[in-house]
């Protein structure tokens, strides 16, 4: 079952069982599928695409919460919060500090950077293939860090 068939049975299920919040993130989601199918030059849309679409949402959601319980807004930041939670239900589990060293170290060896002026080198490769199960300034900081 594709992502976008999940988000669509997951509206059905949440309209049953009457879940506002639910409901709302995963029409939020379904609406921003739409529009990045209906592109110009679209032909469809795969489920990478839809991790991609649904990462950006999370992280949208993510500084919306936090600007809600800076502002002391509760009501506002627990239904942000509770979007977020069905987001992160779709995306892939994210890595572990070790497990992102791990990976780091192994591609720092494969490029073979030795120094910090290769931190581009890394990144390039890094982003790619640790797209979806690490966020990028955690991956720029690591880098820093294992380079420096």
């Amino acid at each position: 079952m594709t992502i976008e068939e999940q988000v669509n049975e997951g509206i059905k299920n949440a309209m049953k069982a009457k879940e506002k919040i639910r409901l709302e993130a995963l029409r939020n989601i379904k609406k921003v599928i739409l529009e990045a199918k209906t592109r110009p030059g679209a032909d469809g849309i795969d489920d990478a695409e839809c991790i991609k679409i649904i990462q950006k949402l999370a992280k949208q959601s993510m500084d919306a919460a936090e600007i809600y319980k800076q502002q002391g807004r509760t009501d506002l930041y627990e239904e942000e919060s509770g979007q977020l939670e069905v987001l992160s239900s779709f995306l892939p589990k994210q890595m572990s500090e070790a497990e992102l060293t791990d990976a780091l170290k192994a591609i720092i060896t494969s490029v073979g950077a030795t120094s910090p002026k290769d931190m581009g080198k890394v990144m390039g490769v890094a982003t790619k293939q640790l797209s979806g199960k690490a966020d990028g300034k955690a991956i720029s900081a690591k880098v820093k860090e294992l380079l420096g």
